[in-house]
């Protein structure tokens, strides 16, 4: 079928929001490539289940494919339209399971040496999406926090290394209470400015009081979600029926109701978001520094919030495969120094998602080895590559680097 043929009653089995969505630009979507559609439409089935800048960004694409003439259309989506598909995916059902459509026609243009001229129409299409939005509503100044090396008593590995050339590092940093100092100033901002999903507290362990304004995801929290799905992700090992394709497609399928999370005090779309950690990633079922990084990369990329702090704890030290997806087990070692190091790259990598967003030149960035006195601090107002030895509670760093 061609996206030229949709028909109203082909999105019955979508979300509530996302059905009415796909209905009411179905005149838009007919004039387009099938192959952008049944992508875009992986996008729209998602919809009831997104975070508020997501919608955004979906519906302002939608405004502004409306707002083009007809010859416009025609050039935005012509790298598109040149690409040839087989009939096999345009027989599939796209408009029910997009996702597996584009599985399949990634295989596919890889097979064709259609690859690149993919990557050309969506560079392009991309480009022009960004030069049309609108200027969004002024916000906060962004501030990102990373708390690593909790349970390390000493450690001779140069900390903070890829991210003392971008600010100042400090060595005489007061530690007592420092973890709640950090969670109460991430409480302090949301509870200042309220708005849903744009103040996170990431903790590879328990979280610690943060506010109900928070956005919170825990590590330990999720363990009987874990523990669900490292159940299934076994059977489907033990099945010996499909390879690692089958495997991701069967976890992207799970439902929190699937995984064990139930009753009245769910959130569809923070519970979605939390699955999505442990269904998409690569480890977050195994290892707490893993699940961290992933966590706030995510939040980072769909949510854009003003707030986060990721808090690092100690995973599990590495064993075979087949004895970690058997879930936690009484006597697991675990391993500070390299949940250290670990820790000490995926601050760099949370820093480095934050410069993605939109107000990253007026962002803070902090980093401290939990429970010691050394920190980096990166701010607008902070002077690069330099050390400064004054001594600080957490909270009068937080003021500097602001």
């Amino acid at each position: 079928m061609r996206a030229s043929q949709l028909q109203p009653e082909q999105f019955k089995s979508y979300p509530p929001q996302a059905r009415e969505l796909a209905v009411r630009s179905l005149g838009l979507l007919r004039q387009m490539p099938t192959i952008f559609v049944a992508i875009l439409l992986r996008e729209v089935i998602g919809y009831d289940w997104k975070f508020p800048a997501e919608r955004e960004e979906l519906d302002g694409q939608l405004n502004y494919m409306g707002s083009l003439r007809q010859q416009q259309m025609r050039t935005l989506f012509a790298n598109f339209a040149g690409i040839k598909l087989e009939p096999k995916l345009e027989h599939l059902d796209w408009v029910k399971e997009p996702s597996l459509f584009s599985e399949r026609l990634t295989a596919f243009l890889w097979s064709t040496h259609q690859i690149d001229a993919f990557r050309v129409a969506a560079t392009e299409y991309a480009a022009a999406v960004q030069k049309a939005a609108p200027a969004g509503p002024s916000r906060m100044p962004g501030l990102g926090i990373a708390v690593i090396g909790q349970g390390v008593a000493e450690s001779d590995f140069p900390l903070f290394r890829k991210l003392r050339p971008h600010g100042v590092f400090f060595t005489q940093v007061k530690p007592a209470n420092g973890l709640q100092i950090l969670a109460d100033a991430v409480s302090t901002r949301a509870a200042a400015h309220p708005v849903s999903y744009r103040h996170w507290y990431i903790d590879g362990s328990t979280a610690v009081a943060a506010g109900s304004q928070v956005s919170a995801v825990s590590y330990d929290a999720l363990q009987p979600v874990r523990a669900a799905l490292l159940h299934k992700m076994q059977q489907i090992v033990q099945s010996g029926s499909g390879g690692p394709e089958m495997m991701e497609t069967t976890l992207a399928r799970l439902s929190p109701d699937e995984l064990g999370m139930r009753g009245a005090a769910l959130n569809g779309v923070l519970d979605r978001f939390q699955v999505s950690l442990l269904t998409r990633g690569s480890g977050t079922q195994i290892f707490s520094t893993t699940f961290v990084q992933w966590a706030a990369r995510e939040a980072l990329r769909r949510a854009q919030p003003d707030t986060l702090l990721a808090h690092f704890t100690q995973r599990q030290r590495q064993r075979p495969m087949n004895e970690m997806l058997q879930g936690p087990s009484t006597g697991v070692e675990m391993d500070p120094h390299g949940s250290l190091v670990d820790a000490d790259m995926g601050a760099y990598y949370i820093w480095l998602d934050q410069q993605r967003l939109a107000n990253a030149d007026q962002s803070s960035f902090l980093v401290w080895f939990e429970g010691h006195s050394q920190a980096v601090g990166i701010g607008p107002s902070l002077p690069r590559g330099t050390q400064s030895d004054s001594r600080a509670d957490l909270a009068q760093l937080l003021q500097w680097i602001a």
